[in-house]
């Protein structure tokens, strides 16, 4: 199993094309986010599927129907993974779930850019205490998996077991700053820690070589 997605976070469908046909041969996943979605619609998924799976990162968030009525639009475009966010509940979760059984349901827990400190202000407990029961409830719901920082992937991973995927963004190769992700990690750190799949974003779009970029992170995992 190839560990990595590639997160194409751009709004210009050409140059998503050009890194989708440059990393799709090196990576497991190729994550379309919700800047391209929102930009180009199914056209950007269209472009990524054309060389590897895909990963539609739009962490879907509304009461179940409507959730469930856009899992199955998802489930059209013949995506692999799709996001939501756990704190919708686990009617909303379950609902996504039945309505794109062919689709890996991934719960997003919190998000990386988010310190306990930045939880407190909206009223939540610290993140690795959210982060699991949160996870605990998703994988509950039906999920295939959850999305939560290599911070927590370790007591998230003893919590859903070793079927679920975690999958876990934020990742920075050795050396790279932060950006606006306050919990990160390398990608052998995410995966010593009960990571499946490791988000890499920048550290590929933004390389001269990104095919060799993410050759070089496998060749380290392995």
């Amino acid at each position: 199993m190839n560990p990595l997605v590639a997160a194409l976070d751009t709004p210009d469908l050409d140059r998503l094309g050009a890194l989708a046909g440059d990393l799709g041969p090196s990576v497991g996943y190729l994550k379309v986010g919700l800047e391209a979605y929102t930009a180009h619609g199914p056209a950007a998924v269209a472009a990524a599927a054309a060389h590897a799976r895909v990963f539609l990162d739009v962490k879907l968030h509304d009461i179940p129907t409507t959730v469930a009525g856009a899992a199955r639009v998802a489930a059209d475009l013949d995506v692999d993974l799709l996001t939501v966010h756990a704190s919708g509940g686990t009617a909303m979760i379950a609902a996504a779930a039945e309505a794109a059984p062919d689709v890996g349901i991934l719960a997003v827990t919190v998000l990386t850019s988010l310190d306990d400190a930045a939880l407190a202000e909206v009223g939540q407990g610290p993140a690795e205490e959210q982060v699991v029961r949160l996870a605990a409830l998703a994988f509950a719901a039906g999920a295939a998996g959850v999305v939560c920082a290599v911070s927590e992937a370790r007591a998230v991973r003893a919590a859903v077991g070793p079927a679920a995927l975690v999958v876990t963004p934020g990742i920075r190769l050795a050396g790279a700053g932060h950006d606006d992700q306050a919990r990160v990690a390398t990608p052998r750190a995410a995966i010593d820690q009960g990571a499946s799949h490791l988000v890499v974003g920048r550290a590929l779009t933004q390389a001269g070589d990104p095919a060799a970029v993410a050759r070089a992170i496998l060749e380290d995992l392995a």
